[in-house]
């Protein structure tokens, strides 16, 4: 398994970022429209639609067609936990069915004065079997452009 890590600083309260990352707005708003993102439905924990907040159990089904190529690409991604304690936050989701034979995303949050620091790791496994296994340290690359558009859009947005 693969390793992604991103971070950044943004000059807003820690309770205003996590307030943010914590909903399907905030999936939305930092998804870049080259993903052509498409929320399916979201339920909670006890199956409710749309919930406020995403809390463990609860399921997003999404589509994505990047950069308008090939056919739609189903992501279900299901919040496996979250929790917050003294200025730090973090949340996880496991993509259940998608492109990606493994996907797990954790969102950290740590408040540092008027600050807040999101880090960002995913620990993935790339499609094709051994050839994906190969690429996999090369997963960066389509990475990175994502992940610094969320974190660009994050202080955007907040700050």
């Amino acid at each position: 398994m693969q390793t992604y890590e991103r971070s950044v600083r943004v000059e807003a309260p820690f309770d205003r970022v996590w307030d943010f990352h914590s909903t399907e707005d905030g999936l939305v708003a930092l998804t870049p429209e080259f993903m052509n993102l498409r929320i399916e439905s979201v339920r909670g924990p006890d199956g409710e639609p749309d919930p406020e907040v995403l809390e463990p159990g609860s399921v997003v089904e999404s589509s994505v067609r990047p950069f308008g190529v090939g056919p739609r690409q189903t992501w279900v991604s299901d919040i496996v936990a979250r929790g917050r304690s003294d200025g730090a936050g973090y949340f996880r989701d496991d993509m259940a069915e998608g492109p990606f034979p493994s996907w797990t995303h954790t969102h950290m949050f740590y408040a540092d004065g008027g600050s807040t620091i999101v880090r960002d790791k995913v620990e993935y496994e790339l499609p094709l079997g051994g050839v994906g296994r190969a690429l996999g340290p090369l997963g960066f690359v389509g990475f990175e452009p994502m992940f610094r558009f969320r974190h660009r859009k994050t202080k955007e947005l907040l700050e």
